[in-house]
């Protein structure tokens, strides 16, 4: 549950986020693709003209990766982040220091987090202070300080540059703000009351198309998202990170259910031994009531011990399982909500293991009581085995839930991607570029280097796109058709390992500027029979020729569908390097690689990343729920199998002087175990029955998630009942075995 509340809790911190809205953008009317982004005018020209927006704010983080920060000879890397200044007021990011209404006095001013400002400054006050920037040493001013943005917000940053410090304008450039283009930035709106978000969407795109009328925006549509649930919900409203919180809930509250049938279950079979207590208490004057009340304070004697012990193994567990969740929770026993579970797990067991054995418990019939007779309460009661049943269930469905997300994160990581992953680390390649050919070279020459290339995205997660190409034929229908686009370097296929299966490669020559390679996808949409050859404007330069079409390969994750990819050659956008290494040898390729970041970038700390991280980055809420899942599929079972190895022990102790009987009287060993043994399985059998079907709707549900995905075969369910009916048996007829090697005479003689 902490895990819970802190992803409930993203974006929750603004008194007004239920009128804060980020834009999303769509080219087609279905909305198949909507991007979290905007243009930059679209706020300003919004708030201006749409009565419905009070305010607007545009984002952009970490536009070129880390800068370069100095202080006194001091110097830093940090990412930074460029805002408008109603960020400070739209958002409850509040200034410790500085002025909220004009954060910014100019475009030479910053605003630092407060850990930030400790790190730059000590016990100095940073108002005032001047810090440079780049390495142009562009001189900033320190305008305001803040409170660090906490963990559970989906904006992060602690170097805040006024968002119009980004505006080309300032250099002589193109105005920013007339960009209706540009979809690179996430814009926030804040609505007044009672807007109607979709309403305010449908204004904008409006307003979109009066300034720029192009075929491209005919079908746009801007889609507002409300902020809070920006982190758990897709533009579409459909279920993404919300998905995992409700079977984190679930799997809990399973875990939960299981322990506290075990607890029914034990206090039922073992009431016999409190029948004549009962029967006494009753004769002796005490009601009913009376005996309710005294179950129900034992059954919270029990609660309040176990709480005891659970908030030490809290307390040893957390630093565990923040590294298996990536999270960083804290258990504080002064938190309110910790209390509010206490209560409320409380009276979830109350309600669940002592009610039900407080009231039998506390009808039983003195006379009766006395001489053994416990009506509901026989050594078959249909009660108990009903639980059973349904606590071999949920650990059914979490053993099977568990092996599907293994499966399906085992198929993506050795599924064909289209491109070779292993062994290949990219960085940013900064003051490389300049010299870009000659430091590849340099480093083809390196040992343990297999190739070197450059690209303008990370092939793992390609996020730019364009809707400005034109070919023949083209029709009037496509005419919002938008491609994803990745400038390369002309090694690029060969290094990375992209299959061609039309055309040929690059030539090697000048002409190879105006050159374009189209994958599969793009061929199939655009409707092009013979794309060899074909001539086709790209980014307005015209008869830019298909050189090749490369087969499909994946560019994003795989809960979505290979969409148009071109790929085209212009060195000015390379900013990722890519390092092929033989494998034997990638320390030798790292440190060549290092020796000449020093050389070209000495004021920037040397971070690369291997493709198949990055790879698993887009999975990584994936791979630990499939580790999490691990833990609590065990978890169950165990308490599954304690509750059972407790009804075995049970029968066992009621039958002591039949199986003695039946021993004298020739029964083996083996006889005894299937006496004992025959009805538990056999509920184990039926749990599995009912298991199966619940857990391929489960797990169909959660495949659905990916475009992509592994089959729900047969043999998935026959291990995970296997496992669980091999389990069982061991518990159960371990017990059962004890039992049956007891000395008959010994059975028999003692009263």
């Amino acid at each position: 549950m902490l895990w819970v509340w802190d992803e409930l809790s993203f974006d929750r911190m603004h008194r007004n986020g239920d009128r804060i809205y980020m834009v999303g953008s769509s080219f087609d009317a279905d909305l198949n693709t909507i991007w979290p982004v905007a243009p930059p005018p679209i706020a300003l020209f919004g708030k201006a003209e749409i009565p419905t927006i009070a305010d607007a704010c545009r984002v952009n983080h970490n536009v070129d990766g880390s800068l370069l920060v100095e202080y006194h000879a001091k110097k830093f890397n940090e990412a930074p982040s460029y805002v408008d200044p109603s960020f400070f007021s739209m958002l409850d990011f509040p200034l410790i220091t500085g002025n909220t209404k004009q954060p910014f006095p100019d475009n030479h001013s910053v605003i630092l987090g407060e850990t930030l400002a400790k790190k730059y400054f000590g016990k100095d006050n940073a108002i005032g202070q001047i810090i440079q920037i780049g390495p142009e040493k562009e001189n900033y001013t320190v305008s305001g300080i803040i409170h660090d943005i906490p963990k559970n917000s989906s904006f992060e940053g602690a170097l805040f540059f006024p968002f119009e410090a980004l505006n080309p304008k300032n250099k002589g450039g193109d105005d920013l703000n007339t960009q209706w283009g540009a979809f690179s930035y996430t814009t926030l709106l804040f609505l007044k009351k009672g807007a109607d978000p979709k309403v305010t969407g449908e204004q904008l795109a409006n307003l979109h198309r009066k300034n720029q009328p192009a075929d491209i925006f005919e079908h746009l549509q801007y889609i507002l998202q409300p902020l809070p649930k920006v982190h758990l919900y897709d533009f579409k409203g459909n279920e993404q990170g919300m998905q995992q919180v409700k079977i984190f809930i679930l799997v809990g509250f399973v875990i939960l259910l299981i322990a506290c049938i075990n607890y029914v279950n034990l206090v039922t079979a073992r009431s016999s031994r409190r029948s004549r207590e009962v029967s006494v208490r009753k004769i002796v004057g005490a009601n009913r009531m009376h005996l309710f009340w005294q179950f129900i304070s034992e059954s919270t004697l029990v609660f309040v011990l176990s709480l005891v012990a659970a908030i030490g193994l809290i307390y040893l567990v957390v630093p565990l399982y923040n590294q298996l969740s990536g999270k960083e929770l804290a258990f504080n026993l002064l938190d309110a909500k910790v209390w509010q579970l206490f209560v409320g797990t409380f009276l979830l067991v109350i309600l669940m293991a002592g009610i039900y054995p407080a009231l039998v418990l506390s009808t039983f019939k003195p006379a009766l009581a006395l001489k053994g007779v416990l009506p509901g309460l026989g050594k078959k009661s249909t009660f108990r085995q009903v639980l059973v049943i349904v606590q071999f269930t949920c650990s059914v469905v979490l053993i099977i839930c568990t092996v599907v997300i293994s499966r399906q994160l085992t198929y993506i990581r050795h599924k064909n991607l289209g491109y070779d992953k292993e062994n290949v680390f990219i960085l940013n390649q900064r003051n490389f570029k300049p010299h870009y050919e000659m430091i590849r070279d340099e480093l083809q020459r390196q040992a343990g280097i297999h190739g070197v290339t450059a690209s303008s995205s990370n092939i793992t997660n390609v996020g730019s796109g364009t809707g400005d190409i034109e070919w023949e034929g083209k029709p009037a229908s496509m005419a919002n058709f938008m491609i994803n686009q990745m400038s390369i370097d002309r090694n690029f296929l060969d290094v990375l390992g992209l299959k061609l299966i039309q055309g040929k490669g690059f030539t090697g020559t000048p002409a190879d500027s105006g050159y374009v390679f189209l994958n599969e996808t793009a061929v199939k949409a655009m409707h092009l029979t013979h794309p060899i050859g074909q001539k086709i404007t790209f980014h307005n330069i015209p008869n830019m020729t298909i050189a090749g079409v490369v087969k499909d390969f994946y560019f994003k994750d795989m809960k979505t569908a290979i969409a148009p990819c071109i790929l085209y050659m212009d060195a000015s956008g390379w900013g990722g390097l890519y390092v092929k290494t033989t494998g034997k040898d990638t320390d030798k390729a790292l440190a060549a690689v290092q020796r000449l970041w020093k050389q070209y970038n000495p004021d920037y700390n040397f971070e690369y990343e291997f493709l198949d991280d990055a790879f698993d980055k887009l999975y990584k809420a994936d791979i630990r729920s499939g580790k999490l899942f691990n833990l609590f599929s065990g978890v169950a079972i165990l308490l599954s199998c304690l509750g059972l190895f407790g009804l075995v022990t049970y029968t066992a102790e009621t039958k002591v002087k039949e199986i003695g009987i039946r021993k004298t009287l020739g029964a083996s060993v083996q006889h005894i175990i299937v006496l004992i043994s025959k009805d538990f399985l056999m509920l184990v059998i039926i749990a599995l029955i009912v298991a199966f079907p619940l857990a391929w709707w489960m797990m169909s549900k959660w495949l659905d998630n990916y475009v992509y995905r592994t089959d729900l075969s047969w043999w998935i369910f026959v291990v995970a009942g296997l496992a669980a009916f091999i389990i069982a048996t061991i518990t159960v007829c371990s017990k059962a075995l004890k039992a049956a090697q007891v000395n008959p005479i010994k059975s028999l003689r003692s009263e």
